[in-house]
């Protein structure tokens, strides 16, 4: 009994000293966070990049060029894809005056030139490019830029009020690949229709054009009795069958003298006599306009 007055006071004691303070843990600074956040944005780009490295190469080309487009003089020239013989391009009225001339002096041998696109559109330099290009002794074609949501019939009855398609050209085009649809039945429907009204029209089969992934997507197996001509950029050659296509877009950024600024740049599979042998033949109807 007599120690709890001694532990009593020494409790009180105890309890009067200061307390001593506990130093609070450091949170981490923004200065020591930003070399991991600027890791982390490293390893997140390369990883993009990786994934996207031929879409974000291709944008960082098409932006250089429009860039130095006002240093061009017309006579650039991109190298030709080794492996083929026949070499093409294609034309709109994007391209502005071109000298076909120029043009077919450097192994340029055939140019399809769009016409007309939608129902009621025609490009403003179809005329001149068309007869310029029969001129200069390139084979030529004409094609059509399709808009599914309008009627395969109008805008296959525009193409024909257009385009003089004679025996010794080559068959007429539709440029498939214009993604704005909610109907992808409808829009076979008015493909079929353009094709078959425009076969029956010119007495020759027309040529589809589509790009590769809205042909696989949209197109493939549903037209297989046309020939394809595919758009198929950023590859060493395209991933479908050979016996599948005829002419392949390997580029859209080539540059041939003649043209002041970026092309489309073609190759047929085959010689230039099997080139020869898809044109309107002299026996076709003349068409009727």
């Amino acid at each position: 009994m007599g120690r709890i007055p001694y532990v009593i006071f020494g409790m009180v004691k105890l309890m009067n000293q200061p307390r001593r303070s506990v130093p609070p843990q450091r949170a981490a600074t923004p200065r020591r966070l930003l070399p991991l956040a600027l890791l982390v944005l490293l390893l997140a780009g390369l990883a993009y990049y990786g994934r996207h490295w031929r879409q974000f190469n291709r944008y960082v080309r098409r932006t250089y060029a429009s860039l130095t487009s006002s240093r061009l003089t017309g006579r650039e020239k991109s190298p030709l894809l080794p492996g083929y013989s026949v070499h093409g391009i294609d034309v709109s009225a994007y391209q502005g005056n071109i000298d076909w001339k120029l043009v077919a002096s450097h192994q340029v041998q055939f140019a399809f030139i769009k016409a007309t696109e939608g129902v009621t559109l025609r490009d403003p330099r179809f005329q001149r490019n068309w007869h310029k290009a029969h001129e200069a002794g390139i084979v030529r074609g004409a094609y059509h830029y399709f808009q599914p949501n309008y009627s395969g019939a109008k805008q296959a009855n525009l193409f024909a009020r257009t385009v003089p398609l004679l025996p010794g050209d080559l068959p007429p085009v539709l440029d498939v690949e214009a993604p704005e649809f909610h109907d992808v039945a409808l829009m076979r429907r008015n493909v079929a229709t353009w094709l078959r009204l425009m076969e029956r029209h010119y007495g020759v089969r027309p040529i589809l054009y589509s790009n590769y992934s809205f042909y696989q997507r949209h197109l493939a197996g549903h037209f297989d009795k046309y020939p394809l001509w595919l758009a198929h950029y950023e590859v060493s050659s395209p991933r479908l069958p050979k016996e599948k296509w005829i002419i392949w877009q390997h580029s859209d950024e080539s540059y041939v003298p003649g043209i002041r600024g970026t092309v489309d740049f073609n190759v047929f599979q085959g010689n230039f006599q099997n080139l020869l042998s898809l044109r309107i033949p002299a026996k076709a109807d003349a068409p009727r306009n």
